[in-house]
């Protein structure tokens, strides 16, 4: 029987804490562009391109964790 915990880390090359580490560390991430995408909306002079930049960033992360 296959473990729910573990099924899914394993096939992107990781341990169960490595991709909760990942995981845990990606929410706090969009909370954060949350709260900047937030006061941007309401002061647009502010954080011209803070939450693009790191969504670009991200986005680079995840497809160099998809081919592990």
């Amino acid at each position: 029987m296959k473990n729910i915990f573990t099924k899914h880390p394993n096939e992107v090359g990781e341990t169960y804490l490595e991709h909760m580490f990942n995981a845990m560390r990606y929410s706090l991430t969009f909370l954060f562009l949350f709260v900047i995408a937030f006061i941007h909306a309401i002061l647009p002079c502010l954080f011209k391109k803070t939450a693009s930049d790191i969504v670009c960033e991200m986005s680079s992360d995840m497809e160099c964790r998809k081919g592990k």
